[in-house]
């Protein structure tokens, strides 16, 4: 079997929870020609960059996902491209508010995800699930963590990219969310579209 690392964030700004790390606890440890390992990421920069490469160093992974929380956004929304700046409207868990920083200093301005954004898109919203691509993974944790691992898969054979997820209902009563069960289901197809 192929190996897939897929990771989700623990809570930021003050949630209780996140829905990426809730939405991967949910899937199964197989789905079609992929072997699962999970783990969850601090929101720190630079740290989850880390936790992720570390995590692939040790599981050799032919695939990476990393799945975080874009609190606002309708549906879920794989990212087609991450860029080198870090900027963050609010610190992450350890404290740390970077104003206009690179991710990797003298890095390239933009790397593009090297799994098949648009399929996995489309096979989210071919099961009834509200999907779209996305061109900007924002400036936070999210971007810096996404950004690192692509770096590190360069002339590899590991292909990876970062799907955002909506809030779940438990989180908000007056912006958009999902069902964490959608978000998992959502998940489970974009893999199978791998």
């Amino acid at each position: 079997m192929k190996k897939l690392l897929i990771t989700g964030f623990e809570p930021f700004g003050g949630e209780k929870i996140n829905p990426s790390w809730e939405a991967v606890k949910l899937l199964p440890d197989e789905i079609g020609d992929f072997l699962l390992k999970k783990i969850e990421v601090p929101v720190v920069f630079e740290k989850a960059a880390e936790t992720v490469i570390s995590a692939a160093k040790e599981f050799s992974p032919d695939a990476i996902i990393c799945v975080g929380q874009a609190g606002g956004r309708t549906g879920i929304t794989p990212e087609m491209v991450a860029i080198n700046l870090r900027y963050a409207k609010i610190p992450d868990n350890e404290g740390n508010k970077p104003e206009d920083e690179p991710c990797i200093k003298d890095g390239e301005n933009a790397i593009f995800a090297t799994l098949p954004v648009r399929k996995m898109t489309d096979a989210i919203s071919d099961c009834g699930i509200t999907a779209a691509v996305s061109y900007s993974a924002g400036t936070y944790v999210c971007n810096d963590l996404i950004y690192h691992v692509l770096e590190h898969c360069k002339n590899t054979e590991t292909k990876a990219c970062f799907i955002h997820v909506p809030f779940i209902p438990e989180q908000t009563s007056d912006k958009p969310s999902m069902a964490l069960e959608s978000i998992a289901k959502g998940l489970e197809a974009a893999i199978k579209a791998i």
